[in-house]
């Protein structure tokens, strides 16, 4: 009897040990439900302010809407009596341009007419008025324009350079070759030996005069080059070339006085495009 009891106790003292893990499990499974409970709980309330505030904002914009359709709607109805007006304007607008082209359409033929009317007359008018004596003065104002020309060749009979220029002798035969416009024409007068001075494109400088056999001697620089001439008489022409043209310079003295000397110089008209483009 006594080994038997003590067989049985042990197994009554373990009992209660299984009871206390599985009422612990309970109260963490029943903690666990009751915070997952809770945090639906908070979802769902979140969830519903969300849903509630979604539901403001749809409303604010639904009005907003409403809003602008109704001002878009005034907005049309306005356009649509604002062209109806335009719409009338142009209409009476189109009307006036037919009857202004009408009009206009009318006035140049009038006036077509008009003008030709007036040109007959003046043609009758200039043929009544037309007679013998008129025809002779014409004829003399041509033979008088003739005669200017015939002087004018006469007046041009002077010598001729090498390259078949005519050489001037003086200032006023320089303006005769001037009025021709074949040639540009640049008059000059050196008082000073030693001093130099420019004459179109070409720098002169004066070596020194001879007044008993007028001749002279000078140092031209031409396109940077220095070309000196000695005991050159008056009226004898001198020719150089500048770069890039095929007409020459034509240099002439036409008088010779005590370290002093006078004259021109000829440029062709290609020449002076040349010269002036070299300049600027």
């Amino acid at each position: 009897m006594t080994e038997e009891r003590q067989d049985l106790n042990p197994q009554d003292a373990a009992a209660p040990r299984w009871i206390g893990i599985v009422v612990v499990a309970l109260a963490v499974v029943s903690l666990v439900a009751l915070g997952a409970g809770w945090s639906a709980t908070t979802r769902a309330k979140a969830l519903e302010e969300s849903l509630q505030q979604q539901d403001r904002q749809t409303k604010q914009a639904n009005d907003v809407l409403a809003e602008r359709l109704a001002k878009a709607e005034d907005t049309n109805a306005q356009l649509q009596g604002e062209l109806s007006v335009v719409t009338d304007k142009f209409k009476l607008t189109q009307g006036e341009i037919h009857k202004a082209n009408a009009k206009t359409k009318q006035i140049k033929e009038d006036d077509a007419k008009q003008l030709a009317d007036l040109q007959n007359n003046m043609t009758g008018q200039l043929a009544t008025k037309a007679s013998v004596d008129d025809l002779n003065k014409v004829g003399t104002d041509v033979n008088g324009v003739k005669g200017d020309l015939e002087s004018t060749k006469n007046s041009l009979n002077m010598t001729r350079g090498e390259f078949g220029t005519l050489i001037a002798k003086n200032h006023d035969e320089v303006e005769e070759l001037r009025r021709l416009g074949e040639r540009d024409y640049y008059e000059f007068t050196i008082a000073k030996k030693g001093e130099r001075e420019k004459v179109g494109s070409l720098m002169v400088e004066l070596r020194g005069t001879n007044l008993k056999k007028s001749q002279y001697t000078v140092s031209i620089f031409v396109d940077d080059q220095r070309h000196e001439k000695k005991n050159l008489t008056a009226n004898e022409p001198l020719y150089f070339f500048q770069n890039g043209s095929r007409a020459p310079l034509e240099f002439v003295v036409n008088s010779v006085g005590k370290d002093k000397i006078t004259g021109y110089l000829s440029i062709p008209k290609t020449a002076t495009a040349h010269t002036q483009a070299s300049g600027n």
